[in-house]
Formats: structure tokens, C-alpha cells, sequence
């Protein structure tokens, strides 16, 4: 299934959904090691992304020694050390495990945040990127790019950003906070041209809660209010849904009859 430019693949379950996606993922990833010394990937972190990157992790014949590994979002002012830090998710569900070139986190307690945005807008410059693997928020986020703060047109690399009050709620939701007052109302991330300057998007939303995420991404009209709707524009973009998530497709009669 395509829509505009965006090639959706839909399973029964988000266990076979993860495990498709590394697949497509790694052979990617090998494909890209065969014509250059090292591929640059930039990494989700959500409980959406759990079963792809535990198949990844378990792919055969990747050279781990030569990627460079990136992180799109991060919390202001939460510890470092706090599990729902997004940099310890990654950590402990692919990073430990596999022997990287190298990792650049963002740092959402750097003493000047400007700066820190400055530095990692000029990793990415110097590392242009090959692989993005995302997930769409509830409210049709990319990374932390909220419906107010999603400019299709955004002149800047990394910024500075508050998050929405549905962006928030999906913390507490996927249970990653106990409550809303603890999530934070700041975070860095990179923006959507910065996403989309990948070579390949691959983007993993499972879940009856991203249901009406992937029902706005296939069928509103491109536009900020729905950022997800920019990965139609890509030219090599792969969306991975399970049957819980694609539920309200359905609704689309083009869509039904393709």
C-alpha cells in the first residue's frame, strides 16, 4: 500500500511488526555498508520502538563498528540518570549491546542549551544522515515536533521546544510517568527537515492508541497541524503498523478499495 510517496506495511501484531521492520532496517543498514565506511542513524526513543529494537539488536551481519549512532529528542532538566531519560532507553534496549562506532546523546542539562542545540546541529552536519527510525505521537508528533512547533520549513537543525499538553499525556499513557505533573514541559529535539533529510525513514507505530495518529497521517491533507503527514513526501519512506494501530483505515474508502 502507498500513499503519495509513503509505503505502508501493516502486520497482525506488533511483535511481527518489529521484527519486519529490523529486517528491512539491517538490510539497509548492510546494503549502505557495501558502497560507504561508516552509516549515520538516528534513533526513536518510545515503548512504540521496543520489539524493533530488540530484533535489530539480533540481526546478522551488521557492522556496528562502523555506524554512528544519534538520538532525535531528549527531556530538558530531567536527570540523567532517570529511566525515562531517552538516552538510557536507548542505552539499555540497543546501545549496550551492540559495539558502535560511536554515540552522540543529546543533553537536555547542558549548562547552556543554545549550545548544546549549536553542537548537535554540527554533528549532524558533519554526519549526514542515512537512516532515521521514528515513531509518530499521538498527536502526530515527530520526535518532540508537536503540532505548534512542527514548521515544515524550520530554518534550524536541533531546538529548543514545550511540549503540548497531548504530547505530555502520551507520557503518562505509555507509562513512562505516573502522573502528568511529572513529565517535563521542555525538551530538545531535532526538527522535521532535519528528519527528513535522512536518505531512508522507516517509522514503527504500533498500538490502538496510534490509531488515530496513522488514520491523520494517511488521510488529512500534508500540513503542520498533522506533522506525520510530512513522511508522505518522502521519497524513502516505509511505515510500519499492526493491525491495532491501522484499525480506523477502515474509515478511508480510497484506502479500502486500493
Amino acid at each position: 500500500m502507498k500513499v503519495d510517496d509513503l509505503e505502508i506495511k501493516i502486520f497482525d501484531t506488533r511483535q511481527e511488526m518489529g521484527i519486519n521492520a529490523a529486517q528491512m532496517v539491517a538490510d539497509k543498514i548492510r546494503e549502505l555498508q557495501q558502497i560507504q565506511d561508516s552509516v549515520n542513524i538516528i534513533f526513536a526513543s518510545a515503548p512504540s520502538q521496543n520489539e524493533f529494537l530488540a530484533a535489530l539488536k539480533g540481526e546478522k551481519g551488521i557492522e556496528w563498528e562502523k555506524i554512528n549512532a544519534f538520538h532525535m529528542d531528549e527531556y530538558v532538566g530531567l536527570p540523567n540518570d532517570a529511566p525515562q531519560n531517552f538516552g538510557n532507553f536507548l542505552k539499555v534496549k540497543l546501545f549496550d549491546f551492540v559495539p558502535l562506532k560511536s554515540v552522540s546523546y543529546l543533553n537536555g542539562n547542558a549548562e547552556n542549551i543554545q549550545e548544546e542545540c549549536n553542537h548537535y546541529a554540527k554533528l549532524l552536519e558533519e554526519n549526514p544522515v542515512d537512516i532515521v527510525c521514528l515513531g509518530i505521537g499521538e498527536n502526530g508528533h515527530l520526535a518532540f515536533n508537536d503540532p505548534h512547533v512542527a514548521f515544515f520549513d524550520d530554518p534550524l537543525i536541533v531546538k529548543q521546544v514545550d511540549l503540548d499538553h497531548a504530547c505530555r499525556q502520551q507520557q503518562v499513557n505509555d507509562a513512562c510517568f505516573d502522573t502528568f505533573d511529572e513529565v517535563p514541559q521542555t525538551a530538545l529535539t531535532l526538527t522535521i527537515p532535519t528528519l527528513m533529510k535522512a536518505k531512508y525513514a522507516f517509522a514503527m507505530v504500533p498500538g490502538e492508541k496510534k490509531a488515530q495518529a496513522i488514520y491523520h497521517t494517511v488521510a488529512e491533507e500534508i500540513q503542520e497541524e498533522y506533522p506525520s503527514t510530512i513522511l508522505r513526501k518522502h521519497p524513502n519512506a516505509i511505515l510500519f503498523i499492526d493491525k491495532a494501530s491501522s484499525g480506523k483505515l477502515k474509515e478511508i474508502s480510497s484506502y479500502s478499495q486500493a
